[in-house]
């Protein structure tokens, strides 16, 4: 398609200011809200979940953990950010790791946060590990889905160029229209990925095998990430890897392969009665 008739048909990306609320020099921006309202539904979804059998902690013990996830997540993602994506610029500007408002946060950071707060808490309380997790398992899509919403309105990591009929020109990402793939990732790594784990934990054995819903969660996010990175524009200051291979790629494989083990781990351990 030629490619002025594509932008022209490109539809208009809706332009929404990434700050809800500016009051003074403290600002309310959509991408904290993200990651608020993935803890706090995540949280209350949680407290619902871990009563019903088998029972692995209390509502109270679970809002124990919140903490714990929550700096997990904020922690992690922020280092892997640093260290996966930009190791050259946060070693000559240090103090820029700080700067959580202004975006920035790896998922592979934030769920190797998430796995240590499990750990540490799980030990702490003498839980199950794999019982903790199966329960993050429930919830962790719906903050991916709010994540990815929020980088759609922040205008950042969009899709490649394209002329399908709902490309879009991003503001910041040049001239031509380009694939929506937050709006994909969003879709996939949120809405059919929480479908997936609770029809696990609802229609099947699941709940009664720990580490299911963990390696479905973890093999359903591999895949859907590596097919998300098919239609997302490399991170600028990377580029391809090897060939079609993106970072997101790369680090998305071992998340896959490892959820393949959990599962085939639960399958090979005797059901809880």
């Amino acid at each position: 398609m030629n490619t002025l008739y594509a932008t022209l048909l490109a539809i208009p990306y809706p332009q929404i200011d990434p700050v809800l609320v500016q009051l003074g020099p403290f600002a309310i921006r959509w991408y904290a809200l993200a990651y608020i309202a993935g803890l706090v539904i995540g949280w209350q979804v949680m407290r619902r979940v871990c009563d019903q059998p088998p029972k692995v902690l209390s509502p109270l013990k679970i809002d124990d953990f919140l903490l714990w996830a929550a700096l997990g997540v904020i922690l992690g993602g922020r280092l892997g950010y640093v260290l996966f994506y930009k190791p050259g610029f946060y070693i000559e500007h240090p103090l820029a790791a700080l700067t959580l408002w202004e975006g920035g946060m790896s998922f592979h950071g934030g769920l190797l946060g998430v796995i240590a707060a499990i750990l540490l808490f799980a030990m702490r309380n003498k839980a199950d590990p794999f019982m903790l997790s199966d329960l993050v398992a429930i919830v962790a899509p719906l903050g991916l889905f709010f994540g990815r919403l929020a980088n759609f309105i922040n205008g950042e990591l969009w899709g490649r160029i394209s002329d399908v009929p709902w490309a879009m020109v991003f503001p910041r990402g040049g001239p031509l229209p380009r694939h929506p793939s937050q709006l994909y990732q969003a879709f996939f790594e949120g809405v059919l990925l929480t479908l997936l784990v609770v029809a696990v934990w609802k229609f099947t054995e699941g709940r009664r095998r720990p580490g299911l819903l963990t390696g479905v969660f973890c093999a359903g996010y591999g895949l859907a990430r590596i097919v998300g990175e098919i239609f997302r524009e490399p991170d600028a200051h990377l580029g391809y890897l090897w060939g079609p291979i993106t970072m997101g790629m790369l680090l998305s494989l071992p998340v896959l392969l490892f959820g393949l083990w959990v599962i085939l781990r639960a399958y090979r351990k005797p059901a809880l009665p």
